[in-house]
């Protein structure tokens, strides 16, 4: 069955984007989003309980694809001409070369190179794990964006409104991302990898402000510099390994062939460019400018995931080589620096956008470790990851909708004054940083791998990057929790959005119960399907412990809130510099004169911001970067 489940996920999100674009009645579209959204939701758990019931054995199809080659050859042609239009129009010349030179490459590649015969549909539990991202976060995002981009037109009326390409993009995206993860071909992998970059290029530039045409165009060259990377690194393979098959290059790399270690090499630097690490942080900082649904779903759930999970299927070939070495170095670099830049930020969306490169970069250098211990945290470092993020991103476009803002400082006391869009905020904060959530364990996992490798810098990149983690963490959820008498907001949440926001609440805390489990029954298999073995992170006595402090942690709050809520309290007046007014928040000063009492977090952003930060990364990663390709490259060649 699954035979026909693959093409059917990778065509019918095409089917649905053609529907909505051209169906103008909104109720109408709306209808073919909620349709699509859980017919992808239902085949993909389909392919799961096949995949399941058939034993989780690897599943490997398509070896004739002539004419479906022909197809893809076709598309990328007319992605180098659309992309490369564009680029006039707009006299960006130069990009439109980061098109066109690896896509003849791969063409005079494709019409000349005899290749091998080569199944090109590889399904394993990596590739299912990677659906039930893309299938169910994915297509929430969309159910959530139907609601959402009503309310955003509402309140930018000075936007055209093109709501049908933004939900035709959406979808194009769900279909390359499908594609993409279960796909073997390094040849499909380019496409599906270039039209992923083709759609955030055009969901950053949404509005066509000069600020939206500007970061799009920096999120394409720099998605694009990753495909030439990528192209020059197939065809190498190609030529001088016989083979486009990833896992066969894969192969090749663990045994130190020099071509292979080479193509990998390129591969991985591609990787780099797509999940955003330093340099190549600028253009997810910049698609923030986007709406909040294309945030959710390219930026913080997805398509960023697209390069980790190529990296986790380069990983047995990372471990103790120089690719590896690069790899860990920047990956961890920016877990470190983009979590100090984040604690300068009081924008909520820029704080999550500087959150995401950095907990990129600690997947990253879980990779480039390339042990089945850093890979097992890896995994769920994805899952918790992909998750909480969405839940965050739209969540934040939810509160910006009902408070008009999206600034930390103007979110003082939202427990109390939406304390709906508040809890679904706490619980995706709680599961970034504080325990037993997933996120804070694999970091653990991490750490000491990294001890055990002997990897010093690496374990002070954790270290410190995850104290600068829970400070802006704690900062934000504090502002949360502040309490506040000025009356509630009106909460203009649609019903879709709402949904979308439930159902991610409820599978965080349903991945945070059945954390152990996850372990025992999924991860650990995968890790052994990637590595022949895998290292038990979790025993058996730390697996129950575990299963007990969860316990306790959803069991006490609820205790003590049946314990209090019908205890009468009193309201406990704080000190202030003078006469406290009555409320906690005026009070008389020593001049006699009434005034209002300010909490605001302290930023750092003279010291630690971006501007002072960003650059300096960027100069040591080009560095590094630049420096060990040529020795990867001279050690293969010598």
């Amino acid at each position: 069955m699954i035979d026909w489940m693959v093409p059917f996920l990778i065509g019918f999100p095409l089917l649905i984007a053609l529907l909505v674009f051209f169906v103008g009645n909104h109720k109408l579209r709306a209808m073919i989003i909620y349709t699509g959204a859980a017919v992808i939701m239902a085949v993909t758990a389909a392919l799961t309980v096949t995949f399941f019931m058939n034993g989780a054995q690897t599943v490997k199809f398509a070896v004739e694809t002539e004419v479906i080659d022909h197809v893809i050859l076709c598309t990328e042609l007319f992605l180098m001409i659309f992309v490369s239009y564009l680029c006039f129009k707009y006299r960006k010349y130069w990009i439109a070369l980061l098109s066109i030179v690896p896509t003849l490459l791969i063409a005079w590649f494709d019409l000349t190179v005899p290749k091998e015969a080569l199944t090109h549909i590889y399904v394993d539990r990596l590739a299912v794990l990677m659906c039930l991202i893309i299938g169910f976060v994915g297509s929430m995002i969309a159910v959530y964006a139907a609601g959402y981009m009503h309310g955003y037109h509402v309140h930018h009326t000075e936007v055209q409104d093109r709501r049908n390409v933004f939900y035709a993009l959406l979808f194009i995206f769900l279909s390359a991302m499908f594609g993409f993860v279960l796909s073997s071909d390094l040849m499909w992998i380019d496409l599906f990898w270039e039209i992923t970059s083709v759609c955030s290029f055009l969901l950053i530039g949404y509005t066509r402000t000069e600020e939206a045409i500007t970061n799009s165009f920096r999120a394409l060259w720099m998605n694009l510099l990753g495909g030439t990377a990528l192209a020059v690194g197939i065809v190498f393979g190609g030529v001088f390994c016989g083979t486009t098959n990833l896992q066969r290059m894969v192969y090749y790399g663990r045994a130190g062939i020099g071509a292979a270690t080479i193509t990998i090499a390129l591969i991985a630097f591609a990787a780099l460019t797509k999940s955003a690490q330093l340099p190549f942080s600028g253009w997810l900082l910049g698609a923030m400018v986007a709406p909040t649904p294309s945030s959710a779903l390219l930026h913080s759930a997805t398509m960023v995931k697209a390069g980790v999970y190529i990296l986790f299927r380069l990983s047995p070939a990372l471990h103790g080589n120089m690719t590896g070495d690069m790899i860990t170095f920047v990956g961890g670099f920016t877990f470190l620096a983009a979590s100090f830049m984040a604690i300068a930020n009081c924008d909520g969306k820029k704080v999550l956008a500087f959150s995401t490169i950095s907990n990129l970069g600690l997947m990253v250098a879980c990779a480039g470790m390339g042990t089945s211990g850093t890979i097992w945290a890896g995994v769920f470092l994805m899952i918790f990851h992909a998750v909480s993020k969405s839940l965050l991103f739209q969540d934040i476009g939810a509160v910006e909708n009902s408070i008009h803002s999206r600034n930390i400082e103007d979110m003082h006391g939202l427990l109390f004054r939406l304390p709906r869009l508040a809890t679904f905020m706490f619980i995706g904060i709680a599961c970034m940083f504080l325990a037993p959530f997933g996120m804070l364990i694999s970091k653990g996992s991490t750490l000491k791998a990294s001890i055990d490798e002997g990897n010093i810098l690496m374990t002070l990149f954790i270290c410190f990057g995850s104290a600068a983690t829970a400070f802006y963490w704690s900062k934000w959820m504090g502002k949360l929790l502040q309490k506040n008498n000025d009356g509630r907001y009106v909460d203009v949440t649609r019903r879709n959005e709402l949904v979308s926001l439930y159902f991610h609440a409820t599978v965080m805390v349903g991945l945070c119960l059945f954390y152990p489990a996850m372990s025992t029954s999924f991860v650990h298999p995968l890790v052994q399907e990637l590595y022949g073995t895998v290292v038990d992170v979790l025993p058996l006595s730390t697996l129950v412990l575990m299963t007990v402090i969860i316990l306790a942690v959803f069991a006490i709050p609820l205790v003590a809130y049946g314990y209090t809520k019908n205890l009468e309290t009193e309201r406990k007046l704080s000190y202030m510099n003078g006469i406290n007014l009555g409320d906690n928040k005026h009070f008389v000063g020593s001049m006699g004169e009434a005034r209002q009492a300010n909490l605001v977090n302290f930023y750092f952003d003279k010291l630690i911001g971006p501007e002072r930060l960003m650059r300096p990364s960027c100069v040591i990663t080009v560095v590094v970067l630049v420096v060990m390709i040529c020795m990867i490259v001279g050690g293969a060649v010598v």
